[in-house]
């Protein structure tokens, strides 16, 4: 994994305000795969934030 800062659904639903499965749900449609993972937990690009923003505006 590289050094980018990185963020999880929660994370990006917490900062947007909205549920994690609506998150989820825009991650899938936008076809984002994440840039790694800690556990369980997808950790996605800090710029995945704004797609989701503007997916869903």
């Amino acid at each position: 994994m590289s050094d980018q800062p990185t963020v999880t659904v929660g994370v990006i639903a917490k900062e947007i305000g909205i549920s994690d499965a609506k998150v989820k749900k825009a991650i899938e449609a936008l076809k984002i795969e994440p840039v790694g993972k800690r556990g369980a937990c997808k950790l996605y690009a800090a710029d995945v934030v704004d797609a989701v923003r503007k997916t869903l505006a």
